[in-house]
């Protein structure tokens, strides 16, 4: 793929996804422990996501930093407008924030700990789409 198309790509998922999770490796199996504590966040509020791990190819971490102006991995968008990395997202996740802009129910507060990998009960395993998405809005 060109870099034109890696931009494209990216800018496409963020606007077709309600809520975009770029991170590094894959819910089921993420790389870092940043990664895994944004995906476990939303799999604790239960949220419907599509993920996209941004090792594979340097350019997609390069294209999505010159898309957003954020430069770190974990990155969230919902409905296409950047939230930010992991303490953002826990922040939000603490507060309630992150449920409310999900539009989805805060955990009980004895629950209200997301665990420390992205390992949830209700996270199914989807087949992932090109470049790696993996597509969690069904």
């Amino acid at each position: 793929m060109t870099v034109e198309e890696i931009r494209e790509f990216i800018q496409t998922a963020i606007d077709e996804n309600p809520t975009m999770l770029f991170m590094k490796g894959t819910p089921e199996q993420p790389a870092c422990g940043f990664s895994a504590r944004t995906a476990g966040a939303l799999n604790a509020l239960e949220a419907k996501y599509a993920a996209l791990d941004v090792l594979p190819d340097p350019r997609i971490r390069q294209e999505l930093s010159a898309i957003s102006g954020w430069p770190t991995i974990p990155q969230l968008f919902i409905g296409g407008k950047l939230v930010g990395g992991c303490d953002i997202v826990m922040e939000m996740y603490e507060s309630g924030e992150l449920a409310q802009a999900l539009a989805v129910k805060q955990p009980a507060a004895e629950e209200s700990r997301p665990p420390l990998t992205a390992d949830s009960p209700s996270a199914a395993a989807v087949p992932a789409a090109p470049l790696g998405i993996e597509n969690r809005l069904d």
